[in-house]
């Protein structure tokens, strides 16, 4: 059986004659400093949607369920804020990870002039994008949904309507941990509920209506909680049981799925920085052709030099450095 040497699987044109610089156009005129980066596809859209609705769905039911109702103020407090402050860290992460470049090769600069003004010596390879026509820096891929060669990109991610790449790892990283943080957080907070309010709150109801738990007739209750049995029922929530029940089992099913989920996509994505090898290279098995660093270096090419608070923040843009945009192997 004949091996298929590993650039096969890349996307690129190797030899100088089939660069054919004269069938690219040159590139289009740059846009204005800070344009915002946004990727108009339909699917990823909607998936950004969704995921926005879903941690807004969580924070109704742990607001309005849960903490509001609650008697147990400090509690509540202290609840509250935890949950908001990691909601509010995973929506800015997924802004983040969503609007910021990846790491975009310049769109159809593989044009004659360009290759003249790289002064290649003689060996060097240079990578061509016969899709976007680019001469590409060494471990970009191209996106057929972004419709451009992204460096380091790992992959492309629909909950945040972006690709996963050299600019914006840190923010998709974040984004996993805080949603797997408010996902064991609000499974937490549901299991506390079940355990102390519905207890109380399922017991006076029976007790309201004639009965307890050995199904007795008369239950040992005042005669203002007769005519109004849902009072202390609600005492734990402005709703009534059952549908305090089926906002709560929804809650604990969204949690416990996006626990697993983020949690993987967490997990995979540090593996990746700490190894300094994306998905798609792992995918391709492509031949390692940049220098191995240790894992705590390459966690800091992430996330910005030196260690501090930053690292936790999708507001602190990572400083990684001067590195050449572009990079050929000799």
């Amino acid at each position: 059986m004949m091996l298929i040497p590993t650039h096969h699987f890349r996307d690129i044109e190797r030899k100088p004659e089939y660069l054919q610089p004269e069938k690219c156009v040159p590139p289009p005129y740059p846009g204005p400093v800070g344009t915002m980066w946004f990727i108009r596809d339909g699917c990823g859209i909607a998936c950004a949607i969704v995921t926005w609705f879903l941690v807004l769905y969580a924070e109704f039911v742990v607001l309005f369920v849960m903490l509001i109702p609650s008697r147990d103020y400090v509690y509540s407090i202290i609840n509250g804020i935890v949950f908001n402050l990691l909601a509010f860290l995973a929506l800015a992460s997924h802004c983040r990870a969503m609007l910021t470049d990846p790491g975009a090769v310049p769109k159809g600069n593989a044009t004659k002039e360009f290759i003249e003004s790289l002064q290649l010596k003689p060996g060097q390879v240079v990578y061509k994008c016969p899709k976007c026509c680019s001469i590409k820096p060494d471990r970009a891929h191209h996106c057929s949904v972004c419709k451009r060669c992204i460096r380091k990109m790992d992959h492309h991610c629909p909950w945040v309507n972006n690709c996963v790449g050299e600019n914006n790892q840190k923010y998709f990283v974040l984004f996993t941990m805080y949603i797997a943080l408010i996902s064991l957080h609000a499974l937490i907070m549901v299991g506390f509920h079940f355990l102390h309010c519905f207890e109380e709150d399922w017991t006076n109801l029976l007790q309201a209506c004639g009965l307890n738990r050995k199904g007795t007739a008369e239950a040992q209750i005042s005669p203002h909680e007769k005519h109004s049995p849902l009072k202390s029922v609600r005492q734990c929530s402005s709703f009534s049981p059952p549908t305090t029940v089926i906002l709560l089992i929804l809650l604990c099913f969204e949690g416990l799925l996006f626990l697993i989920f983020t949690s993987v996509m967490f997990g995979t994505q540090v593996h990746s920085i700490c190894t300094d090898e994306t998905g798609i290279e792992q995918l391709k098995k492509e031949e390692r052709r940049w220098a191995k660093k240790t894992k705590w270096m390459n966690m800091k090419a992430v996330f910005g030099h030196p260690f501090s608070l930053g690292w936790a923040s999708p507001f602190a843009t990572p400083d990684q450095g001067k590195a050449d945009p572009y990079q050929y192997v000799v």
